[in-house]
């Protein structure tokens, strides 16, 4: 995680720099900022049931992640912009829900869903406030799944531990913000996305789960303007 931490700074640094030499004195069409802040991601889960072999109505639920990220933005236009950001993997722990909730947690998982906006900022740029809208391009990706002893216990009593997957995805996320700028260069904004996610795990006893997840992210960050 660490590593991964240290990788994005570094690439935020490199970008500042060639900013920094090419659009210094630019006005916001043709204007780069970036901004350092924390995204709380929750998922909104509906979880299918476990495929047979398995109790009814057996379901998972999915705990959000809060995680620092780095979010570069160029201004195309005074109103229009596009927008990615920069992080470090979520971590989320799965549990039992359903039948069985309360057994706790039965896995865990990392996703990393980097996001290309399109944006539409409202007012002018020496507006105190600007609110702006998004939509946006995600390719949610799944890494490290990992799980307990108690998933085996459900899916494979007596047998190898359970081992399972989840499947990468590309889907749309939409946007909505506020930004307020606090002087000629620095700024603060919170934005709220919400993405369409839905995707499948298939566990090594050949069982597989269907889930909606449609998570929630919600950024507090501070940036400047190049």
């Amino acid at each position: 995680m660490k590593v991964r931490f240290n990788s994005v700074l570094k690439t935020l640094v490199a970008a500042s720099a060639l900013v920094c030499a090419a659009s210094a004195s630019a006005q916001s069409a043709g204007q780069w900022t970036a901004k350092f802040g924390f995204n709380q991601l929750t998922p909104k889960v509906e979880s299918g049931d476990l495929s047979a072999p398995a109790l009814p109505n057996t379901k998972a639920a999915v705990d959000r992640d809060i995680q620092p990220v780095v979010i570069i933005a160029y201004g195309i236009t005074d109103n229009i912009s596009l927008e990615g950001a920069l992080g470090t993997p979520y971590k989320h722990s799965i549990k039992g829900a359903g039948s069985i909730a309360g057994i706790g947690e039965i896995g865990t998982v990392e996703a990393l869903p980097p996001t290309l906006f399109a944006q539409y900022r409202f007012f002018s740029p020496t507006a105190t406030f600007r609110p702006f809208v998004g939509i946006g391009a995600t390719y949610a990706y799944f890494m490290k799944e990992t799980g307990s002893g108690k998933m085996t216990a459900l899916t494979n009593p007596g047998g190898a531990p359970t081992t399972f997957n989840i499947d990468n995805k590309f889907t749309y996320t939409a946007q909505v913000g506020v930004a307020m700028n606090i002087n000629e260069r620095w700024f603060t904004d919170v934005t709220v996305n919400k993405s369409r996610l839905r995707t499948d795990v298939h566990f090594s006893t050949g069982q597989n789960q269907h889930m909606k997840l449609d998570p929630v992210a919600v950024v507090v960050a501070v940036g400047y303007k190049f």
